[in-house]
């Protein structure tokens, strides 16, 4: 079936990642990138107490609000976009989240394996 708009990871429609909170660089729930986002918000992830510790131990404080930038702070069980070399980074010290690949954008094959995806997918995705 053909469609029109950006591509997951499967080579299918890009789905949304998350809206409770609205996550992606455009905040409009997409995992999608463009002109000014230089962060690459491409991976669809489902954080966990731990990466959000390890998040923060590397400098990216991503459980404290931020409202000047719409930003919640995040829990365990949220979902979020997150920057693909942020992800590649946590994979390498072995603290990477699990992914939603149906909500990932295909460019952050550009940075990463698929099956290094796959590895990490969510459950329910497999």
């Amino acid at each position: 079936m053909a469609f029109s708009g950006p591509s997951n990871v499967l080579g299918e429609a890009l789905r949304p990642c998350c809206f409770e909170p609205v996550t992606g660089f455009f905040r409009d729930g997409y995992c999608r990138t463009g002109p000014g986002d230089y962060g690459l918000h491409t991976v669809c992830v489902e954080v966990t107490a731990e990466f959000l510790a390890y998040s923060r131990a590397q400098g990216n404080d991503l459980s404290t609000p931020m409202p000047q930038y719409e930003f919640p702070g995040l829990v365990p069980g949220d979902r979020w976009c997150l920057c693909v070399t942020r992800w590649k980074a946590a994979l390498e010290a072995g603290m990477a989240p699990r992914v939603l690949l149906s909500s990932t954008h295909i460019s952050a094959l550009e940075f990463v394996e698929r099956e290094d995806l796959q590895r990490h997918a969510v459950p329910e995705e497999l």
